[in-house]
């Protein structure tokens, strides 16, 4: 490495994992140019990198917040672009973060053209803050985690509904007030995908209310994809469902039937095979592979008392989100009922995570058994995780009432 290079990750190389950090590279020769590189391994072994080319200033410097990128990865000024863009060595994967108690750790580094390392540094970006606590549920059908704030609250309750296990969502919720119970939707190896009962989620329901630190009355539900059919059908056939946020979501059930007191509730939209469009990457195309709709597959919103947060991109080559969400909109409004916000991101792509995840263009998907496309152009991609963020925050402290005595009653 050189002794002049120096690269500086402000404020600190400590950050919590939907925060930014400024990445500045100082003691270059006056417009000099530099490869720059990210890369990090997830929590299932799966090797991550990116690469992005940068001319210094007169002065030497280099400045993500400032400067564009020239080439690789991505171009243009994208401050946590070496983040965000960077991709995996074995193809069709998504970054993994199924658990929150490490941190995820980028090597970030500076190299001459040719390759030669000049600077080197480490980025901690961590899912817990101190306090907040981890502890796995293993009771009845509930198989989860739950994160609860440090503090005597009384906090806001959430159960968060992804398709398979991920921590990152659920822990940094519980970073900013919210009881979390995550639930996935498909936990384990070897999950029946014959049939779903919703009994399970009922029950995880209750079990969240029961927590001693939960003060509000009813639950807000964060899912999004499959993870939406189960919040939708809660919020339509189950009370005590204050607020839910839907992203990505389609109106009808999918891929199995769903159960509810031992009767089908849903019967359940299928893949047609033959209208998957292959790619030479090996992923297929499955937007327009769903059965056309059918009544008994449609989720009935309007019997919902809770308010909706409907979030839908323009680039998601899973299923038309925007059509879904425009289609869950009159369906309320035919039913007189204003109880929704609606958000849209024209350039984004299905897979919307935490702010500053790696973009996961494609994986395995567990409804087809295929790895597939997901959409998404990486800018417009990134603008959209961050405002929903912040969006689904408010939303949450905005429609889920806390009530001291609720908590208290419970001690």
């Amino acid at each position: 490495m050189s002794s002049q290079v120096r690269l500086k990750l402000l404020p600190s190389v400590k950050c919590m994992f939907d925060e930014p950090i400024q990445v500045k590279v100082a003691g270059l020769r006056p417009m000099q140019v530099v490869n720059m590189r990210a890369k990090s391994t997830d929590d299932k072994g799966v090797v991550f990198s990116s690469l992005a080319t940068y001319r210094a200033d007169s002065n030497g410097e280099v400045d993500l917040k400032r400067d564009p990128s020239l080439g690789g990865s991505y171009v243009g000024v994208e401050p946590m672009g070496l983040v965000c863009s960077m991709r995996p060595h074995t193809m069709h994967k998504k970054y993994q973060k199924t658990s929150c108690i490490n941190p995820q750790v980028v090597t970030l580094s500076v190299h001459e053209e040719e390759g030669r390392l000049l600077a080197e540094m480490t980025n901690e970006r961590l899912l817990m803050r101190d306090g907040v606590s981890r502890v796995p549920v293993n009771e009845g059908n509930i198989r989860g985690v739950l994160f609860t704030p440090p503090g005597k609250g009384p906090f806001p309750a959430v159960l968060e509904l992804p398709t398979s296990i991920s921590e990152a969502r659920p822990s940094l919720l519980a970073n900013k007030g919210f009881v979390v119970l995550s639930v996935a939707v498909h936990n384990k190896k070897g999950d029946s995908f014959t049939e779903m009962h919703l009994d399970h989620f009922e029950e995880a329901m209750n079990f969240l209310k029961q927590q001693p630190k939960v003060g509000s009355k009813g639950v807000g539900i964060m899912s999004r994809c499959k993870g939406a059919n189960i919040g939708l059908s809660l919020a339509a056939f189950v009370p005590g469902v204050e607020a839910i946020v839907c992203i990505n979501a389609c109106n009808a059930n999918v891929v199995t039937p769903l159960y509810y007191k031992k009767r089908q509730i849903l019967s359940a939209l299928l893949y047609d095979e033959s209208k998957f469009i292959p790619t030479e990457s090996g992923a297929v195309i499955v937007k327009d592979a769903l059965e056309e709709k059918n009544k008994g597959s449609l989720i009935p919103i309007e019997r919902a008392k809770s308010h909706f947060l409907f979030a839908a991109v323009g680039d998601d080559l899973s299923w038309d989100s925007k059509a879904y969400m425009d289609e869950m909109v009159v369906r309320l409004r035919h039913h007189g009922k204003e109880n929704f916000e609606t958000v849209f991101y024209p350039g984004a792509g299905h897979m919307l995570e935490p702010p500053y995840a790696p973009h996961c263009p494609s994986s395995f998907h567990v409804g087809v058994c295929k790895p597939v496309l997901w959409g998404g152009e990486l800018k417009a991609h990134i603008a959209a995780e961050i405002h929903l963020w912040k969006k689904i925050q408010d939303f949450f402290k905005t429609h889920l009432s806390c009530d001291a005595a609720q908590a208290k009653a419970k001690l």
